[in-house]
C-alpha cells in the first residue's frame, strides 16, 4: 500500500494570473488538482506545508490526500513552479488518482551493500546513471523505492531493470537501460588504454619525381654553316 500523506488545502474561486497573484499576496500558494476525467479543482496551500514536502525525499512518488475543506482527494504532485529569485514555490499541480487506473510515476533507486561490492573494495567507483526510474503501476501500490544490490559486483558490472528488487507489479516506461556501473579506478583504466595494441601505419613511400624533358639545344634544327 502506498504511503499516503495528508495535506490541508482551501478552495479558491477564480483562475488566471491575477487570481493567482492575489492568492500569493494573501500568503498562500495557488494550486490545481486535475485528472480522473473530472473538472480541475482550484485550491490554495499553506507555504510551510508545501516546503516541508518538497524537502522530503521521494515527494514525486508520494501519494497525497489533499483535504479541501474537509473533503479528501488522493493525488500526486506533478509539477511545482518556483520564483526565479527566491526559489519559493509559486504554484503546485496535482494529478487526481482514480481507482483501477495505472499511473506513470518516478520511483527512487536505493543502492545497497556497497561494502560488499568486489569492484568497489578494489578501489572502483560506482557510476550512477539514474537515481530514479519511471514506471506504470497501480496508485494503491506505488513502491517507496527500488533496491539495487551491489553485493559481488566487479569492475564494469552493470545494474539493470531486472536486477532491481521491489519491481513486482510495476512496468518500466523504458527498458534496456543501465542504472549504474562499477567503474575501475581512473589510473587502472588509463593503464589498460595504454597497454592496448595500436595499429602501426605503413610508411609512406614517395613516388619518384617525373623527369623533366631535356632542353632542346639551341640551334639544333638550324642549318650549320660550311
Amino acid at each position: 500500500m502506498a504511503n499516503v500523506v495528508t495535506i490541508e488545502a482551501e478552495a479558491r474561486a477564480r483562475a488566471g494570473k491575477g487570481a493567482a497573484r492575489a492568492t500569493r499576496r494573501a500568503g498562500r500558494v495557488p494550486a490545481v488538482i486535475y485528472g480522473a476525467h473530472l473538472a480541475p479543482s482550484l485550491i490554495s496551500l499553506e507555504p510551510r506545508s508545501v516546503l516541508r514536502e518538497l524537502t522530503r525525499a521521494g515527494w514525486q512518488s508520494r501519494v497525497y490526500e489533499v483535504a479541501v475543506d474537509g473533503v479528501p482527494t488522493r493525488a500526486l504532485i506533478r509539477d511545482v513552479q518556483f520564483h526565479p529569485v527566491s526559489d519559493a514555490p509559486e504554484h503546485v499541480d496535482f494529478q487526481r488518482l482514480a481507482a483501477g487506473e495505472k499511473i506513470r510515476v518516478a520511483v527512487p533507486v536505493h543502492f545497497d551493500n556497497e561494502a560488499l561490492s568486489t569492484g568497489l573494495k578494489r578501489g572502483g567507483v560506482l557510476n550512477v546513471v539514474r537515481h530514479a526510474v519511471e514506471v506504470y503501476c497501480d496508485p494503491d501500490h506505488i513502491p517507496e523505492q527500488f533496491v539495487a544490490d551491489l553485493d559481488g559486483l566487479d569492475f564494469n558490472d552493470n545494474v539493470r531493470w531486472h536486477d532491481l528488487k521491489g519491481i513486482e507489479g510495476t512496468q518500466p516506461v523504458i527498458t534496456g537501460r543501465d542504472f549504474a556501473t562499477v567503474a575501475p579506478p581512473t589510473k587502472m583504466a588509463e593503464a589498460a588504454a595504454e597497454a592496448a595494441p595500436t595499429a602501426v601505419a605503413a610508411p609512406v613511400v614517395a613516388a619518384p619525381a617525373a623527369k623533366a624533358p631535356a632542353a632542346k639545344k639551341e640551334g639544333r634544327d638550324k642549318g650549320r654553316k660550311g
